[in-house]
């Protein structure tokens, strides 16, 4: 499995949709597609929502970031991460 960070940006319709019961169908929708959340934020600034997900690859991140567009109305922008160490260890 690999991390990413998913950063998202409500739209209009996403601030009127915000409710519990959309936050368990995101987490459901992210297991559908293979992943984990390992945590989930809100933010103040350029982004609303800052998730920290493990998925397979970047095919199964992917088909989950539309979907979670598409049913949220929350548009995402994801990165791949990796910890300091694996860093370290990719470029040292």
């Amino acid at each position: 499995m690999s991390r990413f960070l998913m950063l998202g940006k409500y739209s209009l319709e996403g601030i009127k949709g915000i409710t519990a019961k959309r936050t368990k169908e995101v987490v459901s929708l992210i297991e559908k597609n293979g992943g984990k959340v390992n945590s989930m934020y809100s933010l103040l600034g350029i982004y609303d929502l800052a998730f920290i997900v493990d998925f397979p690859g970047i095919s199964e991140v992917m088909k989950a970031s539309v979907a979670l567009t598409k049913l949220t109305g929350i548009s995402f922008t994801t990165f791949p991460a990796v910890t300091v160490e694996e860093f370290d260890k990719l470029v040292g």
